[in-house]
């Protein structure tokens, strides 16, 4: 080599080593908050065991620490009262300036879509034009809206929009989640101390997708799902191709035990094939409203028609509606059409050559749990806009598998941010352990399916978050508002167990709710005013976190008492009595007695008591407040904060009488 060419190297070499720069998290950015008055950590990577110095203006104190031989390292700094702005400089050889840095109070916001919803966005809170301009007043709340990511391992590296904190800005906030915004304007304006907003959340997500493996491994139930995540590849692509060989591997099991198969012929679709001992359903319709309710699995649908002469030789359209879920679809034995899909209208050719006058079968494999659905015009055979046979109606069915028969189809975790632990391990176990005063939340809408399993599950994540931090910090979460079709029976609601079991996390220490029965819209799952919800949320923080003096909770039952043929509700949280919207008489109320038959109920306020009766019940033994997806009620304490939905009783399989 060139004598001169390697002193070159060798000097550019040694430029590029001395001038290693460390490299930081976007949570320690431009513009970050740091909790006030603790020991603040700090980490991140430099040069294996190269030394890194931190100093801090607000002290003017040196941190000197070490990176380990994999080039990381943290230390904690001491925060001082909240105030600002401040530097922190980091270098290992080369300086990294933090600038325009606050000490406040740091909160975390996580949840779905009703803590994603933006300030403008997709969400539009009410009044987005005017919050937008305003934003500009509040210089001091800062956000950090971390990207959405998911991983079946723990990660340590986020990504966040803008790469940092912003400052609050009509720019910044529009896009940010408008429940954190409006609860960090509140403790900014009554805290008067800086606010830090880290936005971590994802729409239409499951809670144990925010729990880390350890702890739903403590539950029986999860086994099996966290079985699965067991050699998941971390790529995307390798956990695609997994899935797709997965689905392979499941269709040919569900194929080899479908009793309308054998040997991977589909018989059940033969046109010799004998079904006069098949039942009869009605096409369109859901199975579940018919002959199967409650059934998963496979079943088949066969329709004889009678082809015209005129027909015979030519191309046909047969169409099937919408089917729930997927379908195999056969004209005469051959297979002419094949969808995976919810809901997705089905219209497939027959080829002409399959075409012949006289009797035709028609066979329809369908999986899962809907059946062949859609308006009867659209279960039609066409040979052109204007020669069509009308197939709605009778058709022959029978089931071939009950899915309790094979394992349940492989879930595609390529891309599903609700799998167990994924946005966990990605969104938030990146976080960890940054100083932080307290979480909230806003979830709870994906898990009402199984409501009584959110009872361990909400309890379970807050545990494990608090362990994770080191500490129990506080935790408040909003209860489900109201949503669908309001309520004009006593009905059963799997929201309103969803809520219960919300409203029993409130027994684990340091934490809080946020009721907002009252709020929500009956068309739309994100109601839009996150103004009342961000003040609600911020009143339980001020007062069982800050320590004010003032009420921040809504009516919560508390007992009852059976006198004849009426029951004394009590309550907790009757700062300044019990009331109704605007004077009415209470809504919302429904009893029943020893049949567990509910009834609407008639209530009278008394004092800070309820008193509910109904003439249909002599003997009563429960009462039920605001028990539907969307209920009629309009109870309230002194300070205008709404009662929080409730049952006295714990029954299961009830049947419910309109008055």
């Amino acid at each position: 080599m060139n004598k001169n060419l390697a002193i070159s190297l060798f000097f550019l070499l040694g430029s590029a080593t001395l001038s290693a720069q460390v490299k930081l998290l976007p949570i320690f950015s431009d513009n970050m908050v740091l909790q006030q008055q603790t020991q603040a950590p700090i980490w991140g990577e430099s040069k294996p065991n190269k030394k890194v110095e931190i100093t801090t203006s607000w002290d003017q104190k040196k941190y000197t620490i070490q990176a380990d031989e994999q080039g990381k390292w943290s230390t904690k700094v001491a925060t001082p009262v909240a105030g600002g702005p401040y530097n922190i400089t980091i270098s290992d050889g080369k300086k990294v300036k933090l600038s325009n840095v606050m000490i406040g109070e740091v909160w975390i916001c996580s949840g779905q879509s009703n803590m994603e919803m933006q300030v403008e966005g997709w969400g539009k809170v009410k009044n987005y034009e005017q919050e937008k301009e305003e934003a500009n007043n509040y210089p001091n709340i800062r956000f950090l809206l971390v990207e959405n990511a998911m991983s079946p391992t723990p990660v340590e590296n986020i990504t966040a929009k803008e790469n940092g904190w912003q400052v609050c800005t009509s720019k910044s906030v529009a896009d940010f989640s408008a429940a954190g915004y409006f609860f960090g304007r509140d403790l900014n304006k009554y805290r008067n101390v800086p606010i830090g907003l880290i936005d971590t959340s994802w729409g239409g997500t499951i809670i144990e997708t925010w729990t880390s493996n350890e702890a739903l491994a403590t539950i029986p139930s999860m086994k099996k799902r966290l079985e699965a995540l067991v050699g998941l590849p971390a790529s995307q692509e390798g956990r695609k191709k997994k899935f797709e060989e997965d689905v392979e591997t499941w269709k040919s099991e569900v194929e080899r035990i479908d009793k309308g198969c054998v040997n991977g012929e589909a018989i059940w679709a033969a046109p010799d094939f004998n079904d006069a001992a098949w039942k009869s359903m009605k096409v369109p319709g859901l199975m579940q409203e018919q002959d199967l309710p409650g059934f998963s699995g496979l079943v088949w649908f066969r329709k004889t028609i009678d082809i015209p002469a005129g027909w015979a030789g030519k191309d046909l359209i047969l169409n099937l509606g919408v089917i729930d879920d997927n379908d195999f679809t056969y004209f005469n034995g051959i297979q002419i059409g094949h969808t995976e899909g919810w809901m997705a209208p089905r219209s497939y050719k027959i080829p002409k050559e399959l075409v012949k006058k006289g009797k035709a079968v028609i066979a329809v494999r369908v999986m899962d749990t809907g059946g062949i659905n859609g308006s009867p015009e659209s279960i039609s055979l066409h040979l052109s806009d204007t020669e069509a046979i009308q197939l709605a109606g009778n058709w022959k069915y029978q089931v071939s598998l009950d899915m309790r028969e094979v394992a349940p189809m492989p879930v595609d975790m390529s891309w599903n941010p609700n799998s167990p632990t994924f946005l966990f391990n990605a969104m938030l176990n990146p976080l960890i352990p940054y100083a932080i005063k307290g979480a909230i939340w806003y979830q709870g809408e994906s898990n009402a399916g199984e409501a009584f399993q959110y009872r361990d599950l909400m309890p379970l994540m807050i545990t494990d978050w608090r362990n994770r931090w080191g500490y129990d910090f506080p935790f408040y979460m909003v209860q489900l508002a109201s949503f669908t079709a309001k309520q004009t029976a006593p009905v059963e609601s799997t929201w309103a167990e969803l809520r219960e079991a919300q409203t029993r996390t409130l027994h684990l220490q340091n934490t809080g709710m946020a009721v907002a029965i009252d709020i929500g819209e009956e068309f739309d799952i994100h109601p839009k005013n996150k103004q009342e919800v961000g003040r609600r949320l911020a009143l339980a923080a001020r007062a069982q976190t800050y320590g004010e003096k003032i009420p921040y909770s809504g009516p919560i039952y508390k007992s009852y008492k059976i006198e004849g043929n009426k029951i004394r509700i009590f309550f907790d949280h009757i700062d300044g009595g019990l009331k109704t919207a605007n004077g009415e008489m209470p809504k919302g109320f429904t009893i029943a007695g020893v049949d567990h038959k509910f009834h609407w109920a008639d209530a009278v306020i008394e004092g800070n008591t309820v008193v509910v009766s109904s003439p249909e019940v002599t003997l009563p033994v429960a009462v039920r407040y605001a028990w539907a997806d969307y209920p009629i009620c309009n109870m309230y304490n002194g300070a205008d904060l709404p009662m929080s939905p409730f049952r006295t009783d714990d029954w299961k399989g009830i049947t419910y009488v309109n008055k």
